[in-house]
């Protein structure tokens, strides 16, 4: 049986068939391979850039190959067709007579596969201005890279520099911060309750009403409740009944100014700061009651002593409430300040002559002696308190040179009777009133300075070392009667 052969290459072209002359199928043979060798170099356009051949040699046969390659995919696209012998004798025939005419076309498909292989600089002219991309963004990196660490150093030098003028600027506010509220300021703050019923608190009450005598009762209950005291009420109504009528007021408000003055020639009479000079040791005891503050009191001054310039020594005469000696202890090394003690329960006149003697040698300008605090109606305590005075005359005559009592203003009137007792017991001659911030009874001081007529030292009117202040009168009455308007 006779096998299907594959069509050759120019028995596809039509070489064979009788009907048509060799003149015309070498015409169609051309015009075909005119045809198809257009088609070959953009068909094959990528194996022979991949190929890339060095000779014009290598590139003719490698075109005949892939000539014959495209002509075999051709023949197997079309249905095989039955080949009879005749045929086959005249492809035979054909083929061994080689067909000169169709050659010389090559050198034609070779220019047609240089044309090809001409616009392969396209890709590398593209390449280059990706490489030029490529190495100027390498470019800008390594500015950013050599600008960043200058960048964060700039920063760097910013922010040292900002901090530098906050801390510079941070002791600036912390000098300011006392400024912006002064000790009358603060005075005025912390007698806010007091006020409510002394002072600016006069304002209602005279506001719109004429002067008869349901006023001065008004006015009468007022002091009476702000703790100024009875026999200091009566005095104070009974002057100022005598101003107006003598001046004719009939305006309830003009008696505001009537009773500033009246309230402050009572506290300018024991207006009388302490004087700590011309002896040495300059010897200050400190009594009063449980609970008044006279050690935190001690502590308050001998700072202040110290930013005086003075030199100050303490003496734990406290020998009775626990940790009375530890409390004491801490303040001194607070300020760095000797303080002279010893156990719990020992004799608290002896701890204070030790005290005297060690501040004679050591040559200290201001020494403050603690005491137990007792009640003013226990006798054997106020007997104490004698004894301890006794002692201290002993080394010097003139000490205790300032004996002073400790007076808690939310007391009230039970101040009197500590100022009473104490004061006949060793003779007071200055008195500290502490913690006017927290109460609405400040007016007891009134009730003192009028009764006794004892200088009034300090006053304490919060809980910080510069919220114990030297007593000024006239300060004092500005504050409370300072209007909020």
């Amino acid at each position: 049986m006779a096998k299907q052969k594959k069509r050759g290459f120019f028995s596809w072209l039509g070489f064979g068939e009788k009907e048509q002359q060799p003149e015309q199928k070498t015409e169609d043979r051309q015009g075909i391979e005119e045809q198809q060798l257009p088609e070959t170099p953009v068909e094959t356009a990528a194996d022979v850039e991949a190929e890339a051949p060095a000779h014009d040699k290598q590139e003719t046969e490698a075109f005949a190959e892939r000539l014959v390659e495209v002509t075999e995919q051709v023949q197997e696209s079309e249905k095989p067709q039955p080949v009879t012998a005749e045929r086959q004798a005249e492809e035979t025939e054909i083929l061994d007579a080689p067909p000169v005419a169709a050659w010389p076309e090559e050198p034609a498909a070779a220019e047609a596969v240089s044309t090809v292989d001409a616009p392969q600089p396209a890709p590398e002219a593209e390449v280059e201005p990706t490489e030029t991309l490529a190495v100027e963004a390498a470019a800008d990196l390594a500015d950013e890279e050599e600008e960043a660490p200058a960048a964060e150093a700039a920063q760097a030098q910013e922010t040292v520099a900002h901090l530098a003028d906050d801390e510079a600027e941070a002791p600036q506010r912390e000098q300011e911060k006392p400024t912006k509220e002064g000790f009358f300021a603060r005075l005025k703050r912390s007698l806010l309750k007091t006020k409510e019923n002394l002072g600016s608190g006069f304002i209602s009450l005279f506001r719109g009403k004429k002067i008869d005598d349901d006023l001065f009762e008004e006015l009468e209950e007022q002091l009476l409740i702000a703790d100024v005291g009875v026999e200091t009420t009566r005095k104070i109504v009974a002057n100022l009944t005598e101003s107006a009528s003598r001046k004719q007021l009939k305006d309830a408000e003009a008696l505001y100014g009537l009773m500033k003055e009246e309230m402050g020639e009572i506290l300018a009479k024991v207006d009388a700061p302490l004087n700590v000079e011309g002896r040495t040791p300059f010897v200050i005891l400190m009594v009063g009651v449980n609970g008044v503050g006279k050690t935190t009191t001690i502590g308050k001054l001998a700072r202040q002593f110290e930013q005086q310039g003075k030199s100050v020594m303490l003496a734990a005469g406290d020998t009775f409430r626990a940790a009375a000696v530890e409390q004491l202890q801490v303040w001194g090394e607070r300020n760095a300040i000797p303080v002279i003690a010893q156990h719990t329960g020992a004799d608290s006149a002896s701890v204070i002559f030790d005290a005297i003697q060690a501040a004679k040698v050591r040559g200290i300008d201001v020494l403050i002696a603690d005491t137990a605090g007792r009640l003013q109606n226990k006798a054997h305590l106020m007997e104490e308190l004698k004894k301890i005075v006794r002692v201290m005359k002993k080394l010097d005559e003139d000490a205790p040179h300032e004996i002073m009592l400790t007076i808690d203003a939310s007391t009230g009137q039970n101040a009197i009777s500590q100022a009473k007792l104490f004061h006949e017991a060793v003779g007071l001659t200055g008195i500290t009133l502490t913690k006017l911030d927290g109460t609405a009874k400040g007016g007891v001081i009134f009730s003192v300075a009028d009764r006794f007529g004892i200088p009034i030292r300090y006053i304490g009117v919060g809980e910080r070392i510069e919220d114990l202040r030297p007593f000024k009168a006239d300060d004092f009455i500005e504050a409370l009667f300072a209007r909020e308007d």
